[in-house]
């Protein structure tokens, strides 16, 4: 059986796909549709492909600002905001139950965790639904909860692995885990910095513009975090092999 079809695994696998086609979804409508104009169109195919690649995932707020693409950006985002939840719960719940066999760590702990990540699930909502020319205070807003509160979760679940290991993980994916969260805090910072410094929001820019190179690092840096992100979870796909969540009713009085 394929490892993302054991167990819980198949939560943070669908999270990392859908959340990857997003962007690249988004950025060939947006292409197709005649919003974004695709680079260097007479170099060969080859370097073509990557060079889609590296626009959707530089500038991906600005393929899914124009409609349809806006929209299709929008419900995947949503979706991906909702898969982060169930992962983040489900690895809740994981560490809980190791709680209960060998003592890991203090609940509150894991707890502070989960909300953090929930938090930085619902900056994603945020960022999914309200566009980067329409309303860009708040876009940005839902785009810094999203990276900091998810940035502080990667660190504190990295913690946490170290905590249970080597009963529940093994050092190399501690040591992994801890490297993704150093690189995304160590990105976070100048991101942030970068960002406050473009003095306008917009799609086309020039690079003779001043903040052209804080608009080319913020965004060099917010895809570091964001890839962070996406690697840290592919490792939480073994720790979900072997889980198994259940939904228990009960009805009380009658019917």
């Amino acid at each position: 059986m394929l490892c993302f079809l054991k167990g819980m695994a198949f939560v943070p696998f669908l999270l990392v796909t859908w959340s990857s086609a997003a962007f690249i979804i988004s950025y060939v409508v947006a292409v197709l549709s005649g919003h974004v104009n695709p680079f260097l169109p007479y170099i060969r195919a080859e370097l073509n492909f990557f060079l889609l690649i590296w626009t959707c995932l530089l500038f991906p707020s600005d393929t899914g600002t124009t409609p349809p693409e806006s929209g299709i950006f929008g419900f995947m985002i949503n979706f991906s905001a909702f898969l982060g939840a169930a992962t983040m719960y489900t690895r809740y719940k994981i560490v809980e139950k190791q709680n209960q066999t060998s003592y890991i760590s203090t609940p509150v702990f894991n707890l502070v965790s989960l909300v953090l990540g929930l938090v930085g699930c619902i900056g994603m909502g945020i960022v999914a639904n309200f566009q980067e020319l329409a309303v860009p205070v708040v876009h940005d807003g839902g785009a810094l909860l999203a990276f900091v509160c998810g940035v502080v979760y990667t660190l504190l679940q990295s913690i946490i692995s170290y905590k249970s290991c080597p009963q529940w993980n093994s050092l190399s994916t501690c040591h992994v885990r801890m490297a993704i969260s150093a690189v995304s805090c160590a990105a976070v910072i100048p991101m942030i910095a970068c960002a406050s410094l473009i003095s306008i929001t917009k799609l086309e820019w020039n690079p003779k513009e001043k903040d052209y190179v804080y608009h080319v690092v913020s965004a060099i840096c917010e895809w570091t975090v964001a890839f962070g992100f996406i690697f840290y979870f592919l490792t939480f796909i073994h720790d979900f092999q072997n889980v198994t969540l259940r939904i228990s009713t009960e009805i009380n009085g009658d019917v």
